[in-house]
């Protein structure tokens, strides 16, 4: 089975339907955690596809997005406060 790493996805985008595009193709990878802020679950094809996707949609001058892996030795030091959680890897998945 392929190994899914954890990742924090962070995006600026300076229009609205631009953003909106970005934020529909992050909820189809991950769990929206903030605003503009996703936690990810994903194989390296996976993120490969998803980045040349948002590149289509990015403006490289007005728009960013961050993408911090996270290994397993660090995921377990994030400290949440409030309400929320680290998002769960994903289970068993039978297709």
């Amino acid at each position: 089975m392929d190994e899914r790493d954890f990742y924090i996805l962070a995006y600026d985008i300076g229009n609205d339907r631009r953003r909106a595009k970005i934020a529909r193709l992050m909820e189809s990878m991950g769990a929206r955690v903030q605003g503009s802020v996703f936690e990810a679950y994903l194989k390296a094809d996976e993120l490969e596809s998803m980045l040349r996707r948002a590149k289509k949609i990015m403006k490289a001058q007005e728009d960013g997005l961050r993408v911090y892996p996270l290994c397993r030795a660090c995921r377990a030091k994030v400290l949440t406060l409030g309400a929320g959680r680290l998002t769960e890897p994903p289970g068993l998945m039978i297709v």
